[in-house]
């Protein structure tokens, strides 16, 4: 009988007992024994958990950086953006306002930014439209054997106003037009050996023509430099 009141007595049972176990009410659950595998259930959930630990991983790591607007710094200022283009397009060779003025516009520069600023180079020297013609001829007269009128068209092109270009114009000697001429012809002469005079007189005219010379001195200096080199002169095509 005793055997048996103490098998049905609470107090004598470990796991009802709250010193033997985690706290009162609590319920233990026995580790598995040795061999013994786990409850499928409880596996399945630990791998559910790793798993997501991993996958959240692994989705950080595909995820760009956050951008940091304190290592980005403040934007640039628009001016200061403005005067590096034109310094930008003024190292190695000048450039017209114009084509200075185009440039800020390609690059959104509002017009009074873009006109304070030009205005601006203009007082110090770096944008002058009179040195820039002058540096133009003296690069397309002699080495392209350009011609005065031919000359005045690439500058209004580059939009240096006329008088402006009509003053660096005036500048070039008329022997030194001449001797260009003569250059070119001499030159073009040389691929026009199997050529009769007529057809050679033709074309040599017009080549001088394309480079801005006037029609009664293109055919001056073909007339002489035909005869210079052996060749009958043709007065077909003469005024």
């Amino acid at each position: 009988m005793d055997a048996w009141t103490r098998r049905a007595n609470p107090a004598a049972d470990p796991a009802a007992d709250p010193a033997a176990g985690t706290g009162a009410g609590s319920a233990v659950q026995p580790e598995p024994a040795a061999g013994e595998s786990e409850r499928p259930e409880r596996a399945s959930a630990r791998r559910g958990a790793r798993a997501g630990r991993g996958g959240g991983r692994r989705e950080t790591r595909r995820g760009a950086p956050p951008v940091d607007p304190v290592a980005q710094g403040p934007a640039e200022d628009p001016e200061s953006v403005a005067r590096k283009i034109l310094l930008d397009q003024l190292t190695g060779q000048a450039r017209s306002r114009k084509e200075l003025s185009d440039k800020l516009a390609a690059k959104d520069v509002p017009p009074e930014l873009a006109t304070r600023l030009l205005d601006r180079f203009e007082e110090v020297g770096l944008v002058d439209d009179a040195a820039y013609a002058r540096a133009w001829i003296a690069s397309r007269q002699p080495g392209k054997g350009l011609a005065r009128r031919a000359l005045a068209q690439e500058l209004r092109r580059k939009g240096v106003a006329d008088e402006v270009a009509r003053e660096a114009l005036d500048e070039i000697d008329p022997s030194d037009e001449d001797d260009a001429a003569r250059r070119l012809v001499r030159k073009k002469l040389r691929t026009l050996s199997r050529v009769d005079d007529t057809t050679a007189t033709r074309r040599l005219v017009g080549m001088l023509g394309r480079k801005g010379y006037p029609p009664g001195m293109a055919f001056a200096v073909v007339r002489e430099e035909l005869a210079a080199a052996g060749r009958e002169e043709s007065d077909d095509l003469v005024d």
